[in-house]
């Protein structure tokens, strides 16, 4: 039988009949499979392969998340990973001007952010929390922190994370696969 028909009676027995006919399973030397499965005895339980669970997401997924689009963007981890003492100032700042601009884009695209206080450095700002995590006072600083002084970073909050949701079954901890080229 031609290869094309045989392809049409594939197709059409399953958009119609959703299986394969015996004669088209004859003519493609395959034997048909049992309908209903095997029931297992009492006395013989079967042993169903384990399908492996997926692994549970950890707190350090986001960050390596945020790694790995930073390395396909702009190849982050290759350039601080590199020995650079061997070239000129001008090579690495050429190679720094682009890459910053790379990563910049890459961290807007997915992460927005705002100043911790939106005021203006080396002038008075008062704090908006005594927490450490949100204010750090610095300099000479008595044991009680006072209410505010002068601004030195406004310091970086997230306000919105918007993460591609990453692939199943994806081990988070590859943050970028090794690349084998075939010549």
């Amino acid at each position: 039988m031609s290869r094309i028909v045989l392809a049409f009676r594939c197709f059409f027995n399953l958009l119609f009949q959703g299986a394969l006919s015996r004669e088209t399973l004859a003519a493609l030397k395959l034997s048909p499979r049992d309908a209903a499965p095997a029931k297992p005895t009492a006395a013989k339980p079967a042993a169903a392969p384990a399908a492996a669970p997926p692994p549970a997401a950890r707190p350090s997924d986001g960050a390596l998340q945020i790694l790995a689009i930073l390395q396909r963007d702009a190849r982050l981890l290759d350039f601080l990973m590199e020995d650079i003492s061997g070239y000129a100032d001008d090579q690495i700042g050429a190679a720094v001007r682009e890459l910053h601009d790379q990563c910049r884009d890459s961290v807007a695209r997915y992460v927005t952010l705002e100043p911790v206080i939106d005021g203006v450095e080396g002038t008075f700002a008062k704090a908006p929390s005594s927490d450490p995590g949100v204010v750090k006072f610095v300099g000479n600083v008595p044991a009680k922190p006072p209410a505010g002084g002068l601004l030195r970073h406004k310091g970086w909050r997230a306000a919105k994370i918007d993460l591609p949701t990453p692939a199943p079954r994806q081990d988070a901890s590859i943050i970028a696969p090794a690349e084998i080229e075939i010549e």
